[in-house]
């Protein structure tokens, strides 16, 4: 059977109106840590969760009260699936994250507290299930970490941590982490959920079970399979795919064994900038485009030729898209040793690969010269008059994105009398990433009409040739190993906290590259590679405080030293000399943060404040200079991030804005940093069988790149509101509806320096689910 999901903003919706629905899932943070020392219970009304035990970005299981660092968690469970969010999606729910989820399931970028989103994915933050990175490094191009994530009934639920500690538990992440959890099968049952597109082509069904296999052991498995257009209807079919996990957890006297497994296999429509009119810096609509539904991978595109990267030739069809595979195997072990030793250990191995078809615009839409005719349908062979432009066809394999990673901590805990302890922890992170990936762009001739566009055969542009003098015909292959020692002391007395922490990272990079620009992008000279062979290390560290002043209220302080590396940002069309083993010295990205913040809690309210300050050092290479040289970029950054949440009766209501002043060294704004960005989500428990509710996701204008220069485009102000309604049939039978961005907004993310193009989040789109919880 098959189904599929829907992809905008009713994500917020399920992530912060719906976590009230289901208390039980509260306990499943304990089953992820059970050696932490036990917490109180939530108190009444408080819908921030603030006695919730996080596991993410500490050295030490401890509730969001009690740590040192700004987290926020986000409720998963059946509630995620029944909106059909994509992984990406539900960040934009997360205070302090500016996540630009309108590519599609991935691909997004992603940035926290001004600092920027200068390379595309996410330079500057981990994103991890169950504790383990997805890829080492987040700004991969065309192979960021959320391609190989689903966010289905299987997700517990999201710890995302932003600052903080995450520059020394975690290799490469300055701005944070974002970790996904698993469920573990801790409650008993299962539930099937069938989702069905109103309206458009789309259809999923989700469908997971828990139970317990003895007195101390226990399992879970769980997936969905889905097909559809994503939301796009010149994407019919191209969402088809799914995903199944597993895992399995013997309970010891003071510890846990739990193996887990994993495989993906899932294909879904990139959705790419549409061709857009730029005026006097404002962004207009073409007539014939709809940037909220144009895609146009049912233009009648041939199997398009890539050189391979042993110069031999291979086809690939374009309704492939966003492909995405992965075989993944974890054990993870926590075992109490006595005399306040504990030994815990996460390791996973995950075999990634895929590929990334996306139809980019090569130029902006012109009169076809004399001679064009249709290629393909009914019409072929016809003479066309009329507009066209020239798409870039992406496609980009990525046969091995396959990472392994170890994380080992040995900890103890002292008693230092009068209820004060010390806790000492070491640990030793492992990992090496693998990249293999070649890229082709070839270039395809479309009618100017929308997702009803067509290939064309025009004069003088072939389709098929590569693109821009096949300046991007690029192959690598490349090991990249990381060895990380950490420690980190903790010192607690009644309600004080104080942790320091230091992690040195050592890493290896190793390989070869080939780029074949300078053949036309016809063959590679494979007796002449580029050579990738260097080291780059950083020492990083973090301090923090936190001070509970009573049972409902805390503050805390942090001051953070961190970095990012890079990967094939400093390969592809930059000096070879940089990466052979010639460069004293390799670009790191290097990030500075102070953050202080209250959290309280009284009746009803609960409410986190974070006032921060980023300073970031960001190395990137200079194309325009001969020899080409390796340039500092910097950026600062200070706001505010509020999350909040109200409860009264049947009524709640959760929220977040964060601002953000943010300056490159000239002083001006970095591109598409918006001052606000804010979430409003209300619900009202109608009857113990209805419930409805809203939710609203908006943002200030920001500028971007155009023609015309640098932040020389203004992304206007949007808001994206989304509404559910969910009908208990029977305690164990529920019917929903939810309809994504109900007013149909257009809210551009993105613009192009180069051509008149811009990309939008989708339009209007409903899903019925109908579930069942046995």
């Amino acid at each position: 059977m098959s189904i599929t999901s829907l992809k905008r903003p009713v994500a917020v919706a399920a992530a912060l109106l719906l976590a009230h629905a289901a208390p039980a899932w509260a306990q499943q943070a304990a089953a992820a840590a059970p050696a932490a020392p036990a917490e109180g219970t939530d108190a009444a009304g408080d819908g921030l969760k603030l006695d919730r035990v996080v596991v993410t970005g500490t050295s030490t299981a401890r509730s969001k009260m009690r740590s040192s660092v700004a987290v926020s968690t986000v409720e998963g469970d059946s509630v995620i699936t029944a909106t059909a969010t994509s992984a990406a999606e539900i960040l934009r729910s997360v205070p302090g994250i500016r996540s630009e989820s309108s590519g599609g399931e991935s691909n997004a970028n992603v940035g926290v507290r001004g600092i920027p989103i200068s390379a595309g994915g996410a330079r500057y933050i981990q994103f991890q299930e169950d504790g383990l990175p997805v890829l080492q490094f987040g700004d991969i191009a065309f192979a960021t970490p959320d391609t190989w994530i689903r966010a289905d009934i299987g997700l517990d639920r999201l710890e995302v941590v932003r600052g903080g500690s995450a520059s020394t538990l975690a290799t490469g992440a300055p701005g944070g982490i974002i970790n996904y959890v698993s469920k573990t099968g801790q409650q008993r049952g299962g539930n099937v959920a069938l989702s069905v597109g109103l309206g458009y082509q789309q259809t999923r069904l989700d469908m997971d079970y828990g139970n317990k296999l003895g007195d101390k052991t226990r399992f879970w498995i769980g997936g969905y399979q889905r097909t559809g257009d994503g939301g796009r209807p010149g994407a019919k079919d191209v969402e088809n795919g799914g995903q199944v996990r597993a895992n399995i957890t013997h309970e010891l006297a003071d510890g846990f064994v739990r193996l887990s497994f994993k495989h993906l296999d899932d294909h879904t429509p990139t959705f790419m900038p549409t061709p857009v009119r730029f005026v006097n810096g404002s962004i207009q609509t073409r007539p014939g485009f709809d940037p909220r539904t144009d895609a146009f991978y049912n233009a009648g595109f041939p199997l398009d030729a890539t050189l391979t990267a042993n110069n031999g030739k291979a086809t690939s069809n374009v309704r492939d898209g966003l492909s995405a595979k992965s075989d993944a195997f974890g054990v993870q072990f926590d075992l109490g040793l006595g005399n306040g030793i504990r030994l815990q250990n996460n390791f996973r191995w995950a075999k990634n690969s895929g590929r990334f078809i996306g139809i980019f615009p090569g130029d902006d839409p012109h009169a076809a010269p004399a001679g064009t005719t249709y290629a393909v349908g009914a019409k072929a062979g016809q003479a066309y008059a009329g507009d066209f432009f020239t798409t870039a066809l992406f496609n980009t394999k990525v046969d091995d994105a396959s990472l392994t990673a170890d994380d080992l901590k040995v900890s103890r805990r002292f008693d230092l009398g009068a209820g004060a302890t010390l806790t000492a922890l070491g640990g030793l992170y492992l990992s090496q990433q693998k990249l293999n990936i070649t890229w082709s762009f070839n270039q395809y001739n479309l009618s100017a009409s929308g997702s009803h566009a067509t290939v064309l055969n025009v004069p003088s542009a072939p389709n098929g040739d590569p693109i821009w003098g096949g300046c991007c015909m690029n192959t690598q292959d490349s090991k990249y190993g990381t060895t990380a020692p950490y420690a980190v002391l903790t010192y607690e007395s009644g309600g004080l906290t104080v942790d320091g922490s230091v992690r040195q990272d050592r890493n290896r990079a190793s390989g070869v590259y080939y780029q074949a620009g300078g053949n036309g992008g016809l063959s590679y000279t494979l007796s002449r590679p580029n050579v990738i062979d260097y080291d780059f290390n950083r020492a990083s560290w973090s301090l923090g405080t936190n001070l509970q002043l009573s049972k409902d209220m805390a503050v805390f302080a942090r001051l953070s030293d961190g970095a990012a590396f890079n990967a094939d940002r400093i390969t592809f069309f930059n000096n070879p000399n940089l990466v052979n083993g010639a460069s004293p010295k390799i670009p790191v990205n290097q990030v500075k943060q102070l953050e202080g913040g209250v959290k309280w809690r009284s009746g009803g309210m609960s409410l986190f404040a974070t006032l921060f300050y980023a300073k970031t050092d960001e190395v990137n290479v200079d194309l325009t200079t001969v020899p080409i040289t390796v340039k500092q970029n910097h950026f600062k950054s200070k706001g505010l991030e509020l999350e909040g949440a109200y409860r009264a009766g049947s009524f709640a209501i959760n929220g977040g804005l964060t601002y953000t002043d943010a300056q490159q060294a000239d002083g001006r704004t970095p591109k598409r940093q918006a001052k606000i960005v804010y979430q409003l989500s209300p619900t009202w428990q109608a009857s113990d069988a209805f419930s409805l509710g809203a939710s609203i996701v908006g943002t200030t204008a920001s500028k971007d790149d155009g023609p015309g220069g640098a932040l020389t485009i203004t992304l206007p102000a949007y808001a994206s509101v989304n509404a559910f309604a969910s009908y208990a049939v029977t305690p164990a039978l529920s019917l929903g509806l939810a309809v994504n961005n109900l007013f149909n907004s257009i809210g551009y993310t993105e613009s192009n320096d180069g051509r008149m193009v811009a990309r939008s989040i989708n339009g209007r789109t409903a899903k019925a689910t109908l579930k069942y919880s046995f």
